[in-house]
């Protein structure tokens, strides 16, 4: 805690190395969920799931070399975030507590769905807004130079959209009461739902996504749609604004029965 108050204080040594130390946190993190996530489900189990492969062409190393490189500064503009919460924070700026006793422990499981359900809403109309021709070059172009999705295209972003997508938490927590661990909890889904979403194989089954609950969650086949169909499917965790809007790919949910239930057909 002292040393989170000499960044509050502003202590320019203390601010660098932190924001060093936050960069390569983010950064490494990212490379560890997206490199075990693809050598996971692509290479270790890849015969139990090359049914469910959303490409059939071979990921080159060219565009992961790109990803990467663009993740790179997305994390270093998700780490100058980090660290103004931070600084934020120790100066009493901010609703973040550190005490569960602060508030009942519903509320911090409230919490959690509260935030993803206004960040969803808060990123499908920014997405719809950045598919805009005006804007669509600038900002969101970079993303969907890889048509061919993969766990590395995850934090793969213009720098602008990385600040537009980040921009919402530092703002939440600015008025949203939220526990210190609710926010790291967040943080991590954050970082797994983009990757499962982005990984190029469908890891949800037909059974599973027919609970009443986990039907609502995008996976890795309905953002490949919006990648390959561009204008379908902008949510970010949920189904909820694309099912009512209209914005949904038409028959998705048959496409998806039928690419789940492909091995057990062959059998």
């Amino acid at each position: 805690m002292e040393y989170l108050k000499q960044i509050g204080q502003f202590n320019a040594p203390y601010v660098f190395w932190s924001s060093l130390g936050l960069f390569v946190i983010i950064f490494v993190r990212y490379l560890i969920f997206s490199g075990v996530y693809h050598h996971f489900f692509h290479n270790w189990l890849g015969d139990k799931f090359r049914h469910r492969f959303l490409s059939v062409s071979k990921l080159g190393s060219k565009q992961i070399k790109k990803e990467i490189y663009r993740s790179a500064i997305s994390a270093a503009i998700f780490t100058v975030l980090g660290m103004g919460m931070i600084i934020l924070w120790q100066r009493g700026h901010t609703a973040i507590y550190i005490s569960f006793d602060a508030y009942p422990v519903w509320y911090s499981v409230l919490s959690v769905l509260l935030v993803l359900v206004i960040q969803d809403t808060f990123y499908y109309w920014l997405h719809r807004w950045m598919h805009l021709p005006r804007v669509y070059r600038w900002v969101h172009k970079a993303h969907h130079m890889s048509l061919q999705t993969s766990a590395f295209t995850s934090f793969s972003f213009h720098p602008l959209e990385s600040l537009l997508q980040a921009i919402i938490i530092p703002l939440l927590v600015l008025w949203l009461p939220l526990h210190i661990g609710v926010i790291l909890a967040i943080l991590l889904f954050m970082s797994l739902s983009a990757t499962i979403s982005h990984g190029g194989v469908e890891i949800y089954s037909a059974k599973w996504a027919r609970h009443p609950m986990a039907r609502w969650l995008i996976g890795a086949a309905h953002h490949d749609d919006h990648h390959k169909k561009f204008n379908y499917n902008y949510g970010l965790y949920f189904t909820f604004w694309d099912t009512w809007m209209g914005t949904e790919t038409p028959d998705f949910k048959e496409r998806f029965e039928k690419l789940t239930a492909k091995k057990e057909a062959v059998r």
